[in-house]
């Protein structure tokens, strides 16, 4: 497997990695909002080309996909992270964590200094991520609290805090 970043001729196979990833969560016969809101993001302003990052096997066919988009905490820029997805096949073999640390690593290097996200409380600790309440970071639904989790970076400075606010895809779901 290798990471990189996305390409023009990857779209088709992400919004793939993602209907497939997230299918159990969709109605029956319904595509995942997931693949819809990685094409709504990559289409409005807070797309950060650099920070699309796909997984691809040996064949050179992607398996998995993440991305982080800008956001804000009050008014400082910040970074919201997902959807990350990995095709059925291939979860549970390092992909997803392979993608995680590309992606935060990417983001540190680019001078970001906060990644945020709502997600599983066992796993994304795994990468650093705790509470968003500890840094003073609340989620823009209340009831998203226990699941929302943020991750500084080497920019991030204590006093940012506040409100976090998603990139509109994400507002319109």
């Amino acid at each position: 497997m290798f990471v990189r970043r996305e390409s023009k001729a990857d779209v088709p196979a992400i919004h793939d990695v993602h209907a497939a990833a997230f299918a159990g969560a969709a109605s029956p016969g319904q595509i995942p909002v997931e693949a819809g809101l990685v094409d709504d993001l990559r289409a409005c302003d807070a797309w950060i080309p650099e920070l699309s990052l796909v997984a691809v096997g040996r064949d050179g066919a992607v398996v998995g996909h993440v991305v982080c988009t800008r956001a804000t905490v009050g008014t400082t820029p910040a970074l919201g992270l997902g959807p990350l997805g990995v095709l059925p096949a291939f979860q549970r073999q390092g992909v997803g964590h392979a993608l995680m640390h590309a992606v935060l690593g990417a983001a540190d290097a680019l001078g970001e200094p906060l990644v945020v996200l709502l997600g599983h409380t066992d796993y994304y600790p795994l990468f650093g991520f705790r509470p968003a309440e500890e840094y003073g970071i609340t989620p823009p639904v209340p009831g998203w609290r226990s699941h929302f989790q943020a991750r500084t970076l080497t920019a991030y400075e204590p006093g940012m805090r506040g409100e976090f606010t998603y990139a509109k895809p994400f507002r319109d779901l």
